[in-house]
């Protein structure tokens, strides 16, 4: 035939209605409007960051420096290339004030800032004032303003009093917002916002304590700010200078923002995934009804080539309206609910209709309906008109002709190799499309099983005297029932939602239950010299503490490895910067190895060791990192650029939360080198409280950070993240859902005859209904039993290579997800199984002849 004849054909049965495509359209849509909603919340928040670069950042540049001020040299250069500069300067401290006669405190990130501050964007505060008329204070003390979360932790008022380190302040609002409030990044505390100036004499900045400075630069807009970059960087190649400026000035947002949002893209395809199975069931339902129609065309002379074309255009265009359908729900949904998603987010977004997200989700969902479409096109494209005539089912399992195959995994590794690609993270893309592969793999050849199980026990002597039962298990074991469908359908969402149940679980058991157990009650940061031997008379002589830690304490930055920039150093497995290579890591010095020191290769440096400098390095990292003995490792402290060669490996476990550096130098490295202490405190909770007031009072210029505050810190963030990929699973799981509905649908036409023959025989509406109640408890259960399994392998595969950490299986969930697959059946099915009770046997009998 011509392609005229075919596009006539194929488009005169679609003006018959597509109501064998409606589950074919909700799958396509749901998949899609899922990846593209995410995509341009992506999107959004990328445009958002670059539109607010500059305020986000506090400049169109910054220059930044661990544990010291800019030198006379630095700030002079800095000044002659910029407008204005504001220097900022951030650090931990402890807050305390007097609230009816109780003395209270709690951990606060302090900004420290002057005149200039905010080159860009406003502070807004609570009562409305300039941030300048705030810190100018009242009543003889200078002002400071606090997070609001803050206030209401110390029960504090406009114009109370409040004491960092040494000195008093006088709160004079909370704040709403900060411009540059992104870039701050993770901290255990709110935020309080003084003067730099007011802070001379607190005791809070002298030399050794742990701080940042960031100069913030204003440029004229004929610079370049590359140019700038290049040359400053250049010109303090040494000093331990780091740069920031708009054009990424958030990057560990972004960072995360992009991981995130690639995760749930994947998420999305496994929702697609389930939804190519409602798209393959829809068609072969589809063309089941179309039995006829392909015999009578074939009978007059259509060739297969001629039916796949025809069937295949129409699929087409039903795909590309469900996949428009899709993208617009997907970049509709974020647009409209613009004003609830920007109170939401903590960072600026601009939300409005971009292509590329778009782009990305339409491929994704028209590939993923070829795949899914070619199979059954091309069984039916060769069955005979004779046996198509005779009975449909007879060559449902036979195999495509492997151009068919070729041509559809040809299609499967496009569209997993596009979405390694568009990820970014492509290990853990590789591994999720693999797991979904799997998954869907193992999920077949599960309903396969249950089939030839359900077949047995329909003869068993389980089954004898109980016809319901018996015929449930012969529904479920007989050809061309829903068992395939109903396990794929909702096996892969059901899957997914295991999965993260199990791995949320195995880290709240890590965080709450395995690190109590070893870790100390308080870190204390930036203890003097000279303070240490009464810091630690007033934690052990009061018998508070059970045990105490103590270890000289200085941040460096690794600027170079070998001879090669540590900005250009890359691990040789994943082509990615390692963590120990961004930002500053505590260093410190000892003698001899920390107590209980595993020494895996190398040997330490003798007592008294006057030497070039030398360094112990942590194994796990140094292997990431594919350092061996003998490498050099530069580390700029306080500005100096310090290199030692790598003479050992040993084992830090970071996890148990104790005292552990990355990088241990001998005593003569680093001890001439001003610094400050870090101890750890392990006592009772009940004693907590006391400690902390008894050192603070003694000390106030020392920094307590409460354990149990910090891992519920991080607690918080996992949950956030966990929630986001929960709806993402449950999106999956409302995908597989509706094709558990389009399976129902597709079965009552059988239902209704099964009925009409068994109610012809003797059996009651009830035991009938019973049957139908059972077969789809059996499919939903097994379903359910099939995700847990393999939820429980990615779950352990998670923990055991991603987290390292041990598993443990957690039964709550699993029998949620059992319990819930079999409701989902049973609801689907008791949907579509009053009508074949309802109809009356002899006009569906006589209807067969």
């Amino acid at each position: 035939m011509s392609i005229r004849t075919v596009l006539r054909i194929a488009f005169r049965e679609l003006r018959g209605g597509v109501t064998g495509f409606r589950i074919l359209l909700i799958c396509l849509a749901l998949g899609v409007a899922a990846i593209a909603a995410v995509g341009t919340i992506r999107t959004s928040i990328q445009q958002g960051l670059e539109r607010e670069g500059a305020a986000l950042l506090g400049g169109d540049a910054e220059a930044r420096f661990t544990y010291r001020f800019a030198e006379p040299a630095e700030r002079d250069w800095l000044e002659d290339n910029a407008i204005a500069v504001s220097e900022v300067v951030d650090f931990r401290s402890m807050a305390t004030t007097q609230v009816d006669g109780e003395r209270k405190r709690a951990l606060a990130q302090v900004k420290g800032v002057d005149d200039a501050y905010p080159l860009y964007g406003q502070v807004q505060l609570d009562p409305a004032m300039p941030i300048g008329q705030a810190l100018e204070g009242a009543g003889g003390l200078p002002g400071m303003v606090a997070e609001k979360v803050l206030t209401d932790r110390l029960g504090l008022q406009a114009g109370d009093v409040v004491t960092l380190g040494e000195t008093d302040f006088r709160l004079m609002a909370a704040i709403i917002r900060e411009p540059d409030g992104v870039t701050a990044g993770f901290s255990l505390g709110p935020r309080i916002i003084v003067s730099t100036e007011a802070l001379d004499g607190s005791g809070l900045l002298s030399t050794g304590t742990l701080y940042n400075t960031s100069y913030r630069l204003k440029l004229s807009p004929e610079i370049s700010v590359a140019a700038l970059r290049r040359q400053t960087l250049n010109q303090f190649r040494e000093s331990g200078l780091r740069w920031r400026d708009n054009r990424n000035g958030t990057p560990g947002v972004s960072r995360f923002v992009d991981r995130l949002s690639s995760f749930l893209v994947l998420v999305g395809l496994a929702g697609l995934a389930v939804g190519g199975v409602g798209v393959s069931a829809a068609v072969r339902t589809y063309l089941g009804g179309k039995t006829e129609t392909i015999a009578t065309l074939k009978t007059l002379g259509a060739t297969g080539a001629t039916i796949f074309a025809i069937y295949m255009l129409q699929v087409g265009v039903l795909a590309a309206v469900g996949v428009t359908l899709g993208l617009l729900i997907g970049a509709g949904i974020p647009v409209l609910l613009a004003p609830v998603l920007s109170g939401m987010l903590p960072i600026p977004a601009v939300f409005s209709f971009y292509w590329q997200p778009l782009v990305e989700a339409g491929f994704y969902g028209l590939l993923t309906a070829m795949i899914f479409t070619i199979w059954p096109l091309a069984r039916a494209r060769d069955i005979r008109a004779a046996g198509l005539f005779r009975d449909v089912t007879a060559t449902q399992n036979a195999l495509p002709r492997p151009v068919y195959l070729i041509v559809t995994a040809v299609l499967a590794v496009l569209l997993a190799g596009v979405a390694i690609w568009a990820s970014g993270i492509a290990f853990l893309a590789t591994w999720s499309i693999v797991g979904i592969v799997a998954s869907l793999a193992v999920l077949a050849l599960a309903a396969r099983l249950i089939q030839s199980i359900a077949r047995k026990l329909a003869r068993s002597r389980l089954s004898r005297g109980n016809p319901a039962l018996r015929l449930a298990f012969g529904s479920v074991g007989g050809p061309g029932g829903e068992t395939t469908s109903v396990v794929l359908s909702i096996g892969l969402g059901l899957t997914v939602l295991a999965a993260i149940g199990q791995i949320d679980s195995n880290l709240r058991n890590v965080m709450n239950q395995e690190l109590p157990g070893v870790a100390p009650a308080f870190f204390f940061l930036d203890i003097q010299t000279e303070q240490l031997p009464g810091f630690e008379e007033i934690a052990t002589g009061t018998g508070r503490a059970d045990r105490i830690e103590t270890a000289p304490m200085l941040r460096g930055i690794i600027t170079r490895i070998n001879d090669e920039p540590a900005r250009d150093y890359v691990m040789r497995e994943t082509g990615e910067r390692h963590w120990a290579l961004s930002g500053d890591r505590g260093v410190t010095y000892a003698a001899t190895p920390p107590d209980g020191a595993e020494i895996t290769s190398g040997s330490w440096w003798e007592e008294g060791y006057d030497g070039p400098p030398v360094m112990s390095f942590a194994e796990e990292e140094a292997e990431e990192m594919g350092l061996k003995l003998g490498d050099r490792v530069t580390i700029n402290v306080l500005g100096r650029d310090l290199t030692a060669e790598i003479t050992s490996f040993r084992v830090v476990e970071f996890q148990n939360m104790g005292i552990n550096f990355l990088m241990i130098l001998n005593p003569g490295a680093l001890q001439g080198a001003p610094h400050s202490h870090i101890a750890t405190v392990y006592s009772e909770p009940e004693t907590e409280a006391a400690l902390l007031g008894d050192l603070a009072d003694a000390y106030p210029n020392i920094t307590a950070i409460r354990v149990r505050d910090a891992i519920n810190r991080v607690s918080e963030a996992l949950n956030g993240i966990a929630a986001a990929t929960r709806y993402g699973a449950l999106a999956t799981l409302l995908t597989g859902f509706v094709v558990l509905i389009g399976a129902a649908a597709a079965g009552e036409r059988r239902r209704v005859f099964e009925a009409a023959v068994l109610k012809t025989v003797g059996a009651t509406r009830a035991r009938i209904l019973t049957s139908f109640a059972l077969r789809s408890l059996m499919l939903g259960g097994a379903a359910g039993l099939v995700a847990i399994f393999a939820g429980m392998a990615a779950s352990w595969g998670v923990m055991r290579f991603v987290m390292e950490e041990s598993y443990r299986f957690e039964p709550v969930s699993a029998v949620a997800i059992v319990v819930g697959g079999a409701l989902a059946s049973l609801l689907a099915g008791l949907a579509f199984a009053w009508r074949p009770l309802s109809l009356r046997p002899a006009s569906v009998l006589r209807a067969k002849d």
